[in-house]
């Protein structure tokens, strides 16, 4: 038990890229078995890779997602960046750890068969724990400051399929971004990018609306981690987001994932204040 535990309090951000793992975690899946119950909770990671964020940001990105990853639960790691820069939206990495089989249906099944699901069942959060730290690791290493665009609204509307279409009554997503939109829908950026603009969010969401970028995300709780980042802040220490500013730019997308179909629980200015639940 207590290697399991070890395994779960940790998730590995070393190793390189890899392609996507769509099916992450190998199924315990048997004719002689019944059908295992449901998910009943779905977890969307999205890494926005034009938003570099510190290590110990990229640590609270891993800390947030390691709890969610237990029995009954699905999980989908993705990034974007802008599509103009040979990037695109897509999912690196997702899985199923699935649910027990209800007593009842335990003592149908013969033991041998039993001690062979119950051991496929304790290495399943190993095999997801594993997949997300690699396709963060990834995520992470193909992140730029560099990159000219960012295409959030677009990407946004692209990845909400993933977790709309759940069935699940739970539905989280995690977001690593810094939420300035700088595209040819709309630009959040002040003083050359050196600065966040001052939003009138109602106006913004006519323009999201009018171009047809809401997004569905099927009534999923929505975290934010980097809210506010500016790329290369190293070289602008002295650029200053005033509360106001900030205060114009999370109404802008609690009311985006509003009329999105979601509920944006925390916007994190960089960091999250409290835990994903």
């Amino acid at each position: 038990m207590k290697w399991r535990a070890m395994l779960l309090l940790h998730l590995c951000l070393c190793g390189t890229t890899l392609a996507a793992n769509i099916d992450a975690v190998r199924s315990c899946r048997d004719k002689m078995l019944p059908p295992f119950p449901p998910s009943t909770r779905e977890l969307l990671v999205i890494i926005d890779q034009t938003t570099p964020l510190s290590p110990a940001l990229q640590q609270l990105v891993a800390d947030s997602i390691r709890p969610l990853l237990v029995a009954g639960s699905s999980f989908s790691i993705a990034v974007f960046s802008a599509y103009t820069q040979d990037h695109y939206a897509d999912v690196l990495a997702a899985g199923t750890l699935e649910a027990g089989l209800p007593s009842e249906a335990r003592d149908d099944v013969a033991k041998p068969l039993l001690l062979k699901l119950d051991l496929c069942r304790r290495r399943q959060p190993q095999q997801a724990a594993q997949a997300a730290g690699q396709a963060l690791r990834a995520a992470y290493l193909g992140t730029s400051g560099e990159i000219a665009r960012s295409d959030i609204l677009a990407s946004l509307k692209a990845l909400s399929s993933v977790i709309g279409r759940s069935t699940a009554p739970e539905k989280i997503v995690l977001i690593a971004s810094d939420m300035l939109e700088n595209s040819s829908v709309a630009n959040f950026y002040a003083d050359r990018g050196r600065a966040v603009r001052k939003l009138a969010a109602a106006k913004e969401l006519r323009g999201v609306e009018d171009k047809r970028l809401l997004a569905d995300f099927g009534g999923a709780r929505v975290y934010v981690i980097g809210a506010g980042l500016l790329a290369g802040e190293a070289a602008f220490k002295h650029s200053y987001r005033d509360p106001q500013t900030m205060q114009a730019l999370h109404a802008f997308w609690d009311e985006y994932f509003t009329r999105s179909n979601a509920r944006l629980v925390e916007f994190g200015q960089p960091a999250l204040l409290n835990p994903v639940r």
